[in-house]
């Protein structure tokens, strides 16, 4: 749930729940399976037995795969330049009967060992909406290939899928919100706007938005396995794409030997009221190693109470300054208030050495750090384009609003955040006003099953961050009560999905993919807190 800007230590696909309300930082851009100049050339349709799979056309049922060109990504990808590719064909609506097809970017990086298991692992990306083929160096380079294939194919909707479901009309919103009130009735309405004409456009060109979606989407994966001939494979899940591996899990079981899930999203309980409860946990785990590291106590004591304090006075009175962003000389207009300030954190904690600096400038009349960080994030060039708005709704608005009501999204927020002015508390973390742009996006609700616990006994390994405040670390615990075979760990002082910024959290899925009964979690012992910037009193 991917979420909105704030620098990172690394650019993770884990933005979750982050295109709803005005938020956003995307990740992934229109466009769809153009071949780039490291594109493999198609191979023979009959190859050998023993051909590496992706080399071979194969129809099975209503799906098929075609070797061809790499799948086009928004900035080149150096991985992929001896990747096997091609592209999945597959019915847009399982359920209907208009016979329209669609067609997903599938991109097979080799393991780097010249004699590869035969059970690769495949990439879900976050989001919704990222693609996972651009996000195919954050898995190699935590070294996921060592010695099996990792499979990346585009989710239905996504960047170099056909149709691509992107709405610039909401990116563009969103780099305009850093100067409205977050929170406000008038930065709704508008970004509901936004979002109308998002979906005017893309059900103009024909597109049937009830069909992007997790079941859908699970099943254009089990599709792909079959069609590449695959008797076995793993999955390794990012933040929502935990969601989706949730999904497939409980749908196909039986093509799964392990699955990694990491910044857990589980469905049954997925919506605005887990994203209260994550931020809490996420805003706690930061405080707390603060307090127990002398320097930052001594100069930032009881760091929590001057956080909700400011964010008590920004919504009061909110504090409106001009920033430059990375790459651009020209001066944003930024305005801070309560809810700005909850949702910078949420993304803040990626870069925890910083926010008790930043929170402290704050209070002493100095809001350039965070207003640049709030506002640098939504203007980047990483941030237009690049997500697949209608896939993001198609989730949310069928899966997630129909099963939960604002009252209990307002109930959680009181929960978490006592001390918070209502206004706040009405609108959660990463998700504001996202019941009036479900009412706008209009699609049927999901089968209530959608919303039912994964069963089973495929190993599992759950893993979180304990800095996390955008999938709560208790969501590992939450998933392992159903599942007979899980393994839970929780990587200390990490944000979310820690497989993009811990050496020790990659070091442990790669061996959790070696023996998925006993993943190696020694690392762990030697981690210690980040060492909090310390500025001049």
């Amino acid at each position: 749930m991917a979420p909105h800007p704030a620098p990172r230590r690394r650019r993770t696909a884990r933005r979750l729940l982050a295109t709803s309300a005005g938020l956003v930082t995307g990740i992934l851009v229109t466009g769809l399976l153009a071949a780039p100049a490291q594109a493999q050339s198609r191979t023979g349709t009959s190859p050998g037995p023993d051909a590496p799979i992706g080399t071979v056309a194969r129809t099975v049922g209503d799906a098929r795969f075609e070797p061809g060109p790499c799948p086009k990504t928004p900035e080149p990808v150096e991985v992929l330049d001896g990747a096997r590719c091609g592209t999945l064909t597959v019915p847009e609506n399982r359920a209907g009967a208009s016979g329209r097809t669609i067609r997903l970017g599938v991109a097979i990086v080799p393991a780097a060992t010249g004699k590869p298991t035969s059970d690769p692992i495949v990439w879900l990306a976050g989001g919704p909406g990222d693609d996972a083929v651009g996000e195919a160096k954050m898995a190699i380079d935590g070294g996921l290939n060592r010695d099996r294939d990792v499979i990346f194919m585009s989710q239905r909707g996504t960047y170099s899928a056909d149709p691509d479901l992107l709405c610039p009309e909401i990116d563009e919103f969103n780099a305009r919100s850093v100067g409205l009130e977050y929170d406000a009735p008038s930065t709704g309405r508008l970004h509901v706007e936004a979002t109308k004409a998002c979906r005017e456009k893309l059900a103009g060109r024909g597109i049937d938005l009830s069909a992007y979606n997790d079941t859908e989407s699970a099943a254009d994966y089990e599709d792909l396995r079959k069609a590449l001939g695959i008797d076995k494979w793993n999955l390794y899940g990012i933040s929502y794409g935990t969601h989706l591996a949730l999904v497939y899990m409980r749908l196909h079981p039986e093509g799964l030997r392990s699955v990694g899930i990491d910044g857990i999203l589980p469905p049954s309980k997925a919506g605005s009221a887990s994203t209260w409860s994550s931020a809490r946990q996420g805003f706690d785990g930061l405080f707390k190693a603060c307090a127990a590291q002398p320097a930052c106590n001594k100069r930032y004591p009881n760091l929590s109470a001057t956080f909700d304090r400011l964010v008590r006075d920004l919504e009061a009175k909110p504090v409106t300054t001009t920033v430059t962003v990375p790459g651009s000389d020209k001066p944003v207009k930024v305005v801070l208030d309560g809810g700005a300030l909850v949702n910078w954190m949420t993304s803040a904690t990626h870069v925890a050495p910083q926010v008790p600096a930043a929170l402290d400038e704050l209070a002493h009349g100095k809001p350039q750090r965070i207003a640049q960080q709030w506002a640098g994030g939504k203007l980047s060039p990483q941030a237009m384009g690049r997500v697949a708005h209608g896939l993001v709704y198609g989730v949310f608005c069928s899966e997630w609003t129909p099963y939960e009501s604002e009252d209990a999204a307002l109930r959680a927020g009181r929960a978490a955040f006592p001390s918070f002015p209502p206004s706040v508390q009405a609108q959660a973390p990463q998700l504001a006003f996202l019941h009036p742009d479900c009412d706008a996006w209009n699609v049927p609700a999901a089968a209530p099953s959608i919303r039912d616990a994964t069963r089973g006994d495929i190993p599992t390994l759950a893993l979180s961050g304990g800095f996390d405040s955008q999938t709560g670390a208790d969501n590992g615990p939450y998933v392992a009560r159903t599942l007979d075979n899980a393994k839970v760990v929780t990587v200390p002082y990490e944000p979310h999905v820690v497989f993009a910024t811990s050496k020790c959290a990659q070091e442990i899925a790669v061996s959790f993919f070696d023996d998925p009964a006993a993943p190696k979690t020694e690392c762990l012992k030697s981690l210690k807190a980040p060492e909090f910037e310390i500025g001049p009193s």
